[in-house]
């Protein structure tokens, strides 16, 4: 007790301010100044004068501030006093207690994790030295240029103080004879001056490492692949490793969290960019326009802004269109961030959050309102405690701090449980990798904002349904109740807990709603049809670089790989392609008619998706050949070009459809092709794209070292992806693979929709528990306070649904109202459903149905409960009691 008393003692010395002690202060010194002017006069010096003033009054000060001890230990003793009876009362109702917490846990742990993503992606500046000066250039809505491009962009501009450009790429690292793949950055010599990184250990390379091609064979490791491929040593600094079957020698290591200015991508290890021929086969550095390979990330000078920028980038631009009219046509540049791809990611990201930011809001206002509903049915249950203690004495505010009192308490703790949940998510999913192929990883660590959001959160919900009492405690007639009358009815007005109910339901709909459409765009978009057919098909991915094959020898080795897998029992069809389609990587290539002399972009006839695939690719792949042939072994580059295209191609190239065949368009280097084949349309960027034209070319004539093998097979794809593997190894044991059934590698296009459809379908989820409470409480209450009506009206003859109908009739009511309101919110927010899902379709008759459906199954269960209770009544033992 001591210990508690001294704490008391010191929280009010600390933070009690009050006007009283102000008042007091005054007052002493007034006195002590008017004391002090007598003695003054006396003789004294004004110095003496005052001390001797203030040992005559030391007596009153030291009364004054024991008054202002008195006070602040008064305050402190009153909010102990009310914790300790609000703990008290609620451990006295444990089930309402345990309702309100849980349901404060799930809602604000729901708006924890949603914030925290937020944070994470949009709010949080990238971890670099004055992210906010840091800009990507989009030409014409991309991110991709091409490095001469780059070159005189970052050359003739003058607002940057600099800027630098970067791909990613896939190689084969061998450190101890057991070659893997890894995922490298190429970038340029500037990268780390531009971004302002410091190394962990080491050192960066910079531009003046660089001397031409392949001048420059160092490797940056990146902080996590240091700890996980070399154990966190040290000494690996100064050692070669191969890349590609190339030395490369690890110079340093890049301080823990840096991996450049996108998020969403982890790469393992930085190599300078003019090393692009030993990493990749070839080099596209001396290539114009054609070749878009880079993306550019760079810092405005101090004081510059972005629309003067814009105007500077434009006059390189229109350099640019003057001097290389065939490859850099319509130059006209703008700026984006680059943390999320640009504006290819950004805006989709940023609107899916902040559509799923609202929604989670929306969730705790439904938990808010089920639970100002539950707390104002309890206040009415001890309205004879609250009239006693009024009659005793007690003011009205003193009775409804008591009642904030034990709302504060029961959302910190409910604030604190759903924080805990949401901090284990968010850490579990920096952890997570939702695509095994690439390094997709959003680290979203909780950070002091992540806490003090939801502390916010906590006192808030605390504030709003503590507060609901406020007119029940100030309507309190204590002498009527002491005096046993009930509270006086109301007629038919709506009441707060009913108006609650109707809020609550009519969220909760709005929840079940978009999470239903969310489902049923998502489960669409898999039967739709994707012009190939992903199940029993599985992938064998690599790249011949990696194994360090020129290109004369890669179509000899392709074919080698593909005959050897295809000997394997239970392998059917089998093809290859340089890329398959929906796998998180598009190539678009212009095409012009036959007759087009100027092959500028801008008079193309359409851009198209491109892919090189094999014979046997369309079989393997089950892309039905509408017309025409397959490829050969024959479409070699000793023949004429020919390509397979689709539907969209004939119909925008051609304007006609089978007559495609025989025809001939032109690429932009000027090549001829004939169409030799028509296949059907498909998704080849976006499962949720509109129909778009595409071609397939002869991987004979245009030969890639990307190679991703299509397999059909009946065997289970863990014992085929041992055979794939151990086939390609004696093949090359230095050639890495990777195997994946082609139902994963659509993880990547599909992960926006899937996404989307479980943070939908559990904040649907949670609504519907919401609404199961809130009716179940409304309607358990509306029974408990009738029942003396509803047996006076089973004495007097009344039929068991006449009596339902009294009891519960107007929760129904409210279920049905609110209902139909939120259904029509969640057809009016179909525009914003639609940026997150594929096809979405609100007021599709299946949706509609689905949530009517829905609601009325929760107000079956949540009234059956009350309703049994209702029917089970026995009148005369309620008169007897009475």
């Amino acid at each position: 007790m001591r210990l508690l008393d001294a704490l008391r003692f010191r929280f009010a010395v600390l933070f009690h301010r009050s006007r009283m002690n102000s008042e007091i202060e005054n007052e002493l010194r007034s006195h002590v100044e008017l004391c002090a002017d007598d003695l003054e006069r006396s003789g004294l010096s004004r110095q003496e004068a005052e001390r001797l003033a203030r040992i005559e009054l030391g007596g009153q000060a030291r009364f004054a501030e024991a008054s202002r001890e008195a006070v602040g230990i008064q305050f402190v003793e009153t909010l102990f006093r009310d914790i300790r009876f609000g703990t008290r009362m609620l451990r006295k109702a444990p089930g309402f207690a345990a309702i309100v917490i849980i349901t404060l846990a799930l809602a604000i742990g729901a708006n924890a994790l949603v914030f925290g993503v937020l944070n994470a992606l949009v709010l949080r500046p990238l971890d670099l030295p004055h992210p906010e000066n840091l800009y990507s250039i989009a030409r014409n809505g991309t991110l991709a240029m091409s490095y001469p491009d780059y070159l005189d962009l970052r050359d003739q501009n003058r607002t940057f103080d600099g800027l630098a450009a970067y791909t990613s790429t896939q190689v084969g690292l061998d450190s101890d004879g057991n070659p893997s793949r890894a995922f490298a950055d190429e970038v340029t010599g500037n990268y780390f001056d531009v971004l302002g990184a410091q190394p962990y250990l080491g050192r960066f390379f910079h531009s003046s490492d660089e001397h031409g091609p392949d001048s420059a064979p160092y490797i940056v490791l990146s902080y996590s692949y240091w700890q996980s491929h070399f154990q966190a040593d040290p000494a690996v600094i100064g050692h070669t490793v191969q890349l590609n079957k190339r030395p490369f020698t690890m110079i340093g290591v890049a301080p823990p969290g840096f991996h450049g200015p996108v998020l969403f991508f982890t790469q393992d290890f930085f190599v300078p960019l003019v090393n692009q021929a030993q990493l990749e086969g070839q080099s596209n550095l001396a290539a114009r326009g054609t070749q878009s390979i880079l993306m550019s990330v760079g810092r405005l000078k101090v004081g510059t802004t972005p629309e003067q920028t814009i105007k500077d980038l434009n006059l390189v631009g229109l350099y640019l269109e003057r001097n290389y009219p065939k490859t850099d046509d319509k130059m006209r540049f703008t700026l984006s961030r680059p943390e999320l791809f640009g504006d290819f990611g950004g805006p989709p990201t940023r609107a899916f959050l902040t559509a799923l930011t609202i929604l989670a809001a929306l969730v705790l206002l439904a938990a808010c309102a089920n639970l100002g509903s539950l707390v104002a049915a309890r206040t009415a249950d001890r309205s004879r405690e609250i009239a006693l203690r009024l009659a005793l004495g007690a003011g009205r505010w003193r009775i409804l701090r008591q009642l904030l009192a034990e709302g504060l308490l029961l959302s910190l703790v409910g604030g604190s449980a759903g924080l805990s949940i949401s901090v284990v998510l968010l850490r579990w999913l920096s952890a997570w990798q939702p695509i095994p192929k690439i390094p997709f990883r959003v680290v979203v660590s909780p950070d002091a904002r992540v806490y003090v959001s939801a502390l916010l959160l906590s006192l808030l919900s605390g504030i709003l349904f503590g507060s609901i009492p406020l007119r029940q405690v100030f309507r309190t007639d204590p002498y009527a109740m002491v005096k046993g009358k009930s509270p006086s009815a109301h007629g038919r007005r709506i009441t707060i807990r009913e108006f609650l109910l109707a809020l609550q339901i009519a969220i909760c709909a709005l929840l079940i709603t978009c999470s239903i459409v969310t489902a049923r765009g998502y489960f669409r978009s898999l039967n739709d049809n994707l012009g190939f057919e992903p199940h029993s098909a599985v992938l064998m991915d690599t790249d011949l670089t990696m194994a360090d094959y020129r290109a004369d020898q890669m179509p000899a080795m392709q074919r080698r790989i593909l005959d050897s897998l295809r000997a394997i029992p239970g392998v059917g069809a089998a093809g290859f392609a340089n890329l398959t389609p929906l796998n998180g990587t598009f190539r678009g290539s212009n095409v012009f008619s036959n007759s087009a002399a100027d092959l500028r972009a801008a008079n193309a006839s359409a851009n198209v998706a491109t892919y090189d695939v094999s014979p046997g690719y369309f079989a393997a792949a089950d892309t039905r050949l509408l017309a025409g042939r397959d490829f050969s072994w024959r479409d070699d580059p000793s023949v004429a070009r020919v390509a397979v295209v689709n539907e969209k191609f004939a119909r925008t190239v051609f304007r006609s459809g089978d007559s495609a065949l025989g025809r001939f368009f032109k690429m932009q280097d000027g090549t001829r092709v004939q169409v030799v084949g028509l296949v059907d349309d498909g998704k080849y960027e976006r499962i949720g794209e509109n129909p778009r034209p595409a071609m397939f070319l002869s991987i004979l004539q245009y030969p890639s070292s990307q190679t991703t093998v299509v397999l059909r097979s009946n065997r289970d794809p863990e014992q085929l992806a041992l055979a794939l593997r151990g086939t390609v190894h004696d093949l090359d044991s230095g050639l890495p693979v990777f195997i994946q059934t082609w139902n994963d590698g659509l993880a990547i296009s599909l992960f926006p929709d899937r996404m989307a459809t479980i943070a939908l379908t559990v904040l649907g989820v949670m609504g519907a528990m919401l609404s199961l409470t809130g009716i179940f409480g409304v309607a358990a209450y509306s029974v408990s306070t009738r029942l003396k009506e509803l047996g006076i009206r089973m004495a007097l003859g009344a039929q068991p649904a006449e009596v339902l109908r009294t009891a519960l009739a107007r929760p129904l009511r409210l279920l049905v109202f609110g209902s139909a309101a939120g259904l029509l919110i969640g057809i009016a927010a179909s525009r914003m459903i639609a940026s997150i899902v594929f096809q979405p379709t609100p007021p599709d008759p299946m949706v509609m149905v689905t949530v009517v459906a829905c609601m009325s199954f929760l107000g079956v269960v949540a009234a059956w409960i009350p309703a049994r209770r209702a029917l089970s009544l026995h009148p005369l033992a309620l008169l007897r009691e009475e």
